[in-house]
C-alpha cells in the first residue's frame, strides 16, 4: 500500500479525496491560517453593517474556536482530534467552492501530521471524509447506515455530534460569506468541475403525518453535569433547538453558541412568514422532512404553496408566476442553498429591486444559511418515522 503523505499538503485539495472531474488545484495561501476573523475571513464590511452582524458573528467566532481550537485532547470517548475536525472542514468547504473558505482550512491543515498509515487509520479517515462530503453535498442520503459507519470505524456519539456540528457550521458560514460578497459586490469565482447540490426526492414529502425521532441518544439526565441541565434548560424552549437541544447537549458549549446565533437571527428576522417560508423551502431542498414539519407548524401556508413545496422546483415556481417578489426570494433561496459559489451581486440586486431592504435580505439569507445548519444537525443525528397504519 502506497504511504500516505502527511506533510507538505500544498493544495486544499485532500489526497483522501478523489472526483471524476477534479478541477486544477489551487496554490495554497499560508496567511489564511492567521486570519483576524476566523469566521469572516477577515471580510471588510461598512461599520453600519458589521455592528449589525454583530450579535450572529460573535457567538459564531466563539463557536469556531470550540470546534477549532489548535490543540484537541482525545481520550476514550472524544476521538475527534484536530486533524480530524480540519480535514472535514477542508472536504466540507471544497464542497461548496468558497476559495477563500477552502484556502483557510488547508491552510491550518497543512502543517499537521497525518494519521498513521495502517490500514484502520486509512479506512477511518475515508469514512468520515465520504461522510461529510454526503452531508454537505446531498445530506437527504444519509441514514442509519451512513450513522452506523462511523460506529465501525469508532466514533462515538460525542464525535458523532462533533462532525455534524462541523459540517453544519462550515456549510453556515460557506452561505454567509457567499452572501456577503454579493452584497459587497465581489465577482464569483466559479471553480470548473464544481456539481450544483439537487433538490431531494418529493416522495420523502408526500406523507405529511411523517414525524421525527432521535437517532443518538440524548443526555441523561441523572448523570448530566450542572453546565449541560443549564444550557439544555437555556436553549430547549426554542423552538427550532426543542428536539435537537438534548442530543447536541452533550457537546453544551457548541450548544450554548448555537442556540446564541439562532436566537439573534430569529430577533432580526422581523417577518416571521417569510421566514418560514424560508425554512421551508431549505428543508425541501435538502431533504429534511423533521426541519420541513417543524417550520410548517410554526408558520403555516397556504394549502396551494404546502403542496407546490412539497412537490419541488416546477411547482414552486408555477406557484409563485404571480408574484415576482416571492418568486425572487425564493430563487436566490435555491442558489444559497444549491450553489452557494455561484450566488453574484446580481442575485442579492434583484432582492433590492423586488423591493426588499437591504438589510432586511442579508437577514433572510442569512436565515437562509442557518435553516441548512439545522437541516444537517436533523439529518445526521435523527430519523423520520411513518405513522402506524392499522
Amino acid at each position: 500500500m502506497e504511504r500516505r503523505r502527511t506533510e507538505g499538503k500544498n493544495h486544499w485539495y485532500h489526497e483522501t479525496q478523489s472526483s471524476a472531474s477534479r478541477a486544477q488545484a489551487l496554490p495554497l495561501v499560508p496567511e489564511a491560517a492567521t486570519v483576524n476573523d476566523p469566521f469572516l475571513l477577515d471580510i471588510a464590511l461598512p461599520e453600519d453593517q458589521a455592528a449589525s452582524l454583530d450579535g450572529i458573528v460573535t457567538p459564531a467566532r466563539k463557536l469556531y474556536a470550540l470546534l477549532f481550537p489548535q490543540r484537541v485532547a482525545v481520550n476514550r470517548l472524544r476521538t475527534f482530534s484536530t486533524y480530524d475536525r480540519l480535514s472535514t472542514a477542508l472536504t466540507v468547504a471544497q464542497v461548496f467552492g468558497i476559495q477563500r473558505l477552502c484556502n483557510h482550512y488547508a491552510a491550518r491543515l497543512a502543517p499537521l501530521p497525518g494519521p498513521d498509515s495502517s490500514r484502520e487509520s486509512n479506512y477511518r479517515l475515508a469514512q468520515i471524509t465520504q461522510y461529510a462530503r454526503q452531508l454537505a453535498a446531498s445530506p437527504s442520503v444519509i441514514d442509519s447506515r451512513a450513522r452506523q459507519q462511523l460506529e465501525d470505524v469508532g466514533l462515538t456519539q460525542y464525535d458523532v455530534v462533533v462532525i455534524t456540528q462541523i459540517i453544519g457550521f462550515v456549510a453556515f458560514q460557506a452561505r454567509v460569506l457567499a452572501m456577503l460578497q454579493a452584497v459587497l459586490g465581489q465577482p464569483v469565482r466559479v471553480i470548473p468541475g464544481m456539481e450544483i447540490q439537487q433538490e431531494a426526492d418529493a416522495s420523502l414529502f408526500a406523507n405529511a403525518s411523517i414525524t421525527w425521532q432521535p437517532a443518538i441518544d440524548a443526555v441523561d439526565l441523572r448523570i448530566a453535569n450542572a453546565p449541560q441541565m443549564e444550557s439544555l434548560a437555556h436553549w430547549q424552549p426554542l423552538p427550532e433547538l426543542r428536539l435537537l437541544a438534548p442530543l447536541l447537549a452533550h457537546e453544551h458549549l457548541q450548544l450554548n453558541e448555537l442556540g446564541e446565533i439562532c436566537d439573534k437571527l430569529t430577533r432580526a428576522t422581523p417577518n416571521k412568514q417569510l421566514a418560514g417560508l424560508i425554512a421551508l423551502y431549505t428543508a425541501r431542498i435538502n431533504g429534511s422532512v423533521g426541519c420541513f414539519a417543524e417550520a410548517l407548524q410554526r408558520t403555516p401556508q397556504e394549502s396551494s404553496m404546502e403542496q407546490a413545496l412539497r412537490s419541488g422546483e416546477r411547482e414552486v415556481n408555477r406557484e409563485t408566476a404571480d408574484n415576482p417578489q416571492i418568486k425572487a426570494l425564493l430563487l436566490s433561496v435555491q442558489l444559497l442553498t444549491c450553489a452557494a459559489d455561484r450566488f453574484s451581486p446580481l442575485h442579492f440586486s434583484l432582492l433590492v429591486e423586488q423591493g426588499f431592504s437591504r438589510q432586511a435580505a442579508v437577514s433572510l439569507l442569512m436565515g437562509c444559511a442557518m435553516n441548512g445548519w439545522l437541516n444537517r444537525l436533523k439529518i445526521a443525528l435523527g430519523q423520520t418515522t411513518f405513522p402506524e397504519t392499522e
